[in-house]
């Protein structure tokens, strides 16, 4: 696996979008007030040209020129790649993205999450690199940082000691006031299944609605990535518009389709409709689904779409502990 060098003051940062840009507010504010922050911490910024635009069908620009966008980037002397934001059809890229040339180009870390999962999961698992599930480009916006946005940059920066947050946030996002912060006022309790002590595999995964779609494609290499990791996997699993049968379905395909296979264990993140559905919730369905497995479960971890949300090294090994309640990841 392919590490990444350490981000360095006067190191490029490419900010690129190859799902949605940053069109509309809060995100517009948000991602300039976060562009100057990077600039006064010492960082050269280059800004693509898809960033601005929202000229595409639920995309930024077609998928041919958001694809193109990311081949220039990982082709560019950045030493950094972090995407602006989320969105729908980022998958819809892929065919034009040059894995290939990925492959052989000198790796840089790539960031973002949810629809971005496209390329953090597909990096590891086609280009043997390691990517960051964590927070896009315009998470920033306020300083000092705090939680996922500053364990996100001391990651860019080559550190891997990490610990999940006190609590966490239902605060809505506000056009009217963009550079509002969240505010930490959930009561945050972590449910540990099968969880006898630390384990460890290598971290794989991401948003639950982006991984059943490329599940069975001519892009889904799990089964190679498991022959290259016999020591097993640690799935990171949250999601974003699935209700609580609709991540049983996906659990249940990724079952059925061999990815589980080696795995070691799960961190399942906070789903952001946790509503019950036919009188059942997303963990009794993660339990139905996983825990036959045998294998330790640690469910309502700080990762996905309700901050704040722990960045993860997609691609890295490391170990996973349980401490005080709260999770504890140490990456080699």
């Amino acid at each position: 696996m392919r590490f990444p060098s350490p981000l360095r003051k006067g190191d490029r940062i490419d900010f690129v979008a190859p799902s949605f840009g940053v069109t509309t507010e809060p995100y517009a504010t948000r991602f300039e007030a976060s562009l100057r922050r990077f600039e006064k911490l010492g960082y050269e910024l280059n800004v693509f040209p898809n960033v601005y635009k929202n000229e595409g069908i639920a995309g930024s620009a077609s998928p041919e020129e958001r694809g193109k966008e990311i081949n220039e980037a990982f082709a560019s002397p950045s030493k950094a790649v972090i995407s602006v934001g989320g969105g729908e059809t980022m998958i819809e890229i892929l065919p034009f993205v040059d894995f290939d040339l990925i492959a052989r180009l000198e790796p840089k870390f790539f960031m973002g999450y949810s629809d971005n999962t496209n390329l953090t999961f597909l990096l590891p698992t086609l280009c043997d690199t390691v990517s960051i599930y964590g927070p896009h480009a315009g998470s920033f916006y306020a300083y000092p940082f705090r939680y996922a946005e500053k364990d996100a940059l001391r990651m860019l920066q080559g550190e891997k000691d990490f610990f999940g947050y006190p609590k966490y946030s239902i605060s809505k996002n506000d056009p009217e006031h963009p550079l509002w912060r969240y505010r930490l006022t959930q009561e945050k309790i972590i449910h540990a299944y099968n969880y006898d002590g630390p384990f460890e595999g290598t971290f794989l995964g991401g948003c639950l609605d982006c991984l059943v779609s490329l599940c069975g494609t001519r892009f889904d290499k799990v089964k190679g990535f498991q022959k290259k990791h016999p020591k097993g996997i640690v799935w990171f699993l949250e999601s974003c518009d699935l209700n609580a049968i609709a991540i049983r379905r996906a659990l249940f395909q990724l079952k059925e389709a061999g990815w589980f296979d080696n795995a070691k264990g799960f961190l399942i993140g906070r789903p952001l409709h946790s509503e019950f559905c036919f009188d059942v919730g997303p963990e009794e369905c993660v339990l139905d689904l996983l825990s036959p497995l045998g294998l330790p479960i640690l469910y309502n971890v700080d990762l996905g779409h309700i901050p704040p949300a722990m960045p993860i090294l997609s691609g890295a090994e490391g170990k996973v502990s349980l401490e005080e309640g709260n999770l504890h990841i140490q990456y080699k």
